[in-house]
């Protein structure tokens, strides 16, 4: 198991080296790049947007619904709600759900690729298809998940709003000063930074398990399955050290 794990890490770390060589067309790495934008990070928002709303709107009730001592001011239902998705769920959590979707999307498209000797023809050819394929993913989604952290700190926020206002669990005007209280602008920028590192991770991994698919259908499916499976769980050990040396 070991030594497995540690030829695969191997392996990984030369198909990284492979990709991130000189494009030959730089023109087409900047259209590629376009595409895969649109693909896998526009297309993401709608996803961000509904369950970021959701979570905040969860996160706010259960806030109320333990904070209930009179000795704890109400505004620490805006506050706390604040804090967790700054901090935690509009990063990490955030990326774990990508990872389902983006992740699995990469993997299984490249692995039809493998599978049906595309990626083949493009080496027969002289292509460096590692680079032609992968790099454009990376970089397109390693520049847009900003995006959706930011969206989804606010739309988080705004679910908090929201059943504040419609159900009356909490004042809104205390949830809106709780929100204002203590804030540290320095909590948003680490969320986004800590995206950077999952947006790579994310796209690196699905790709190297999709690029080395070897058999058929079946296989596609195990190695989307493998991908998701390996980018969350080093997107949590990456969270544990970046949280580490960020906020120390």
């Amino acid at each position: 198991m070991i030594i497995s794990s540690i030829k695969s890490f191997g392996r990984y770390c030369l198909f990284i080296t492979q990709v991130f060589r000189t494009p030959d067309k730089w023109s087409e790495l900047g259209r590629n790049i376009i595409k895969e934008i649109s693909k896998l990070g526009v297309d993401s928002i709608p996803l961000t947007m509904s369950i970021s709303v959701f979570i905040g709107a969860v996160i706010c009730i259960q806030m109320q619904l333990n904070i209930m001592s009179p000795l704890i001011p109400s505004y620490s239902v805006g506050l706390a709600t604040r804090e967790i998705l700054l901090l935690e769920f509009s990063s990490s959590i955030l990326s774990l759900i990508l990872a389902g979707k983006v992740g699995s999307n990469i993997a299984s498209e490249i692995g039809t690729m493998r599978v049906t000797e595309q990626i083949d023809a493009m080496d027969i050819m002289g292509v460096n298809s590692a680079n032609y394929i992968v790099l454009p993913k990376i970089i397109g989604f390693v520049l847009f998940i900003p995006v959706l952290a930011v969206l989804s700190m606010f739309m988080g926020l705004l679910g908090g709003w929201g059943i504040a206002y419609f159900t009356g669990i909490t004042p809104v005007e205390d949830y809106i000063y709780g929100i204002q209280t203590m804030f540290v602008e320095w909590y948003v920028w680490y969320g986004i930074i800590k995206t950077f590192f999952f947006a790579f991770i994310i796209t690196s991994v699905a790709a190297f398990f999709g690029y080395y698919v070897k058999g058929g259908a079946l296989e596609v499916g195990k190695a989307s399955t493998n991908a998701v499976v390996v980018s969350s769980v080093m997107i949590l050990f990456m969270d544990v050290i970046l949280t580490k040396l960020l906020l120390q």
